[in-house]
């Protein structure tokens, strides 16, 4: 029998559903162009919850989280917040890359390349941390008594 969903789990898939029938234009546009990267072993996902936030966007793969910010994220208190949450999500073992929603409209190219050239970065790393800690080799059985030794 299926385990079903506890009342926070139902809570934030509705949640997730709510914010992406509400993405800003900034957060459409990018969306629909983030197909454009052309790397293997990347799939994004939109408005997913990440402990208490909502990460706009993330490829769980790569451990890469972007976020578009608007105009509130300027404040103090929003830099604050922004801060709080970049290394909450930190913690968490992503790496967090942020645009202005102007960035989006302006300079699309220039945000792509960047997030192209961070999946390609961080595909190496994780592949490069996986190569130094290699998953050891099961044992053999242990050799009988004169196997293996060469004869002089």
């Amino acid at each position: 029998m299926a385990k079903q969903p506890s009342k926070l789990d139902r809570f934030k898939i509705a949640n997730s559903r709510r914010l992406r029938k509400g993405t800003t234009d900034a957060e459409s546009k990018l969306w629909r162009h983030l197909e454009r990267i052309p790397i293997d072993g990347t799939h994004f996902r939109r408005q997913v919850p990440i402990g208490p936030y909502f990460a706009d966007f993330v490829c769980h793969q790569i451990g890469l989280v972007i976020e578009l910010d608007g105009s509130q994220h300027a404040s103090p208190m929003g830099l604050q917040h922004d801060e709080k949450r970049t290394a909450f999500l930190q913690s968490q073992g992503y790496h967090v890359l942020r645009f202005w929603n102007s960035d989006v409209f302006e300079e699309l190219d220039a945000v792509l390349d960047t997030i192209f050239a961070i999946v390609q970065q961080r595909q190496i790393l994780l592949a490069e941390a996986s190569h130094f800690h290699p998953t050891p080799a099961p044992r053999a059985a242990p050799l009988h008594r004169g196997e293996g030794e060469e004869e002089i």
